[in-house]
């Protein structure tokens, strides 16, 4: 209970800081550390800065994908060679250690490189997990840094375009049509692992 009252009140803070003057200097430093270890997405703050501001929505967008790119980075690194001392502790507090554990032993690399497009993408599974899993499946760094380019930027950007294009009616649509939303994201799922294990297996030699 403290634990999910403590992190309402690290979302509530992460919220306020887009009223501030230096709102897009919190947003690329949220967005980084999400990648690793924060617990609250940087969409919290990108979004609400973004119906605050349309016309920066573009330039929050930049700053929060190369952010989330570098972070996921670290993420990598930490994964790849701090593990026992960094990785493993952040996996024990979300309590998601021994489901990593068993993941290992049965996700293949080709899979782990479209969870990371979809974590990028939609969020799922945590962006968080996929990095540190990364680093330690030995997935090569350009190929993670270049998915996750593509992935978080087609994410900030779409929300960019969205925002820019339709305002606050973007959140109203989506918490009226989850169900549609959810099904393209299932047949997105579908095509992106179909593309992903085709561009891996013949032309990467993955």
């Amino acid at each position: 209970m403290n634990i999910k009252r403590n992190i309402k009140k690290i979302k509530n803070w992460t919220i306020s800081l887009g009223t501030r003057r230096t709102a897009s200097y919190w947003l690329g430093f949220i967005v980084f550390i999400e990648s690793s270890f924060f617990p609250i997405p940087g969409d919290v703050l990108y979004i609400p800065m973004s119906l605050l501001r349309p016309k920066k929505a573009y330039f929050y967008a930049f700053i929060a994908t190369v952010c989330s790119v570098l972070g996921g980075i670290l993420g990598w690194y930490i994964g790849a060679y701090a593990y026992d001392s960094i990785a493993r502790p952040i996996l024990e507090f979300y309590d998601k250690y021994d489901y990593f554990q068993a993941l290992q032993t049965h996700i293949t690399q080709e899979m782990l490189v479209v969870c990371i497009f979809l974590s990028g993408l939609f969020h799922i599974p945590p962006i968080k997990m996929t990095t540190l899993f990364a680093g330690a499946m030995d997935i090569p760094l350009w190929l993670f840094s270049t998915t996750s380019l593509i992935a978080r930027g087609a994410r900030f950007y779409l929300f960019a375009w969205l925002i820019q294009r339709f305002g606050s009616q973007v959140l109203s649509f989506i918490s009226k049509q989850w169900k549609w939303v959810l099904l393209i994201g299932l047949i997105a799922f579908g095509l992106i692992y179909g593309l992903f294990s085709t561009v891996l297996k013949y032309y990467l030699n993955f």
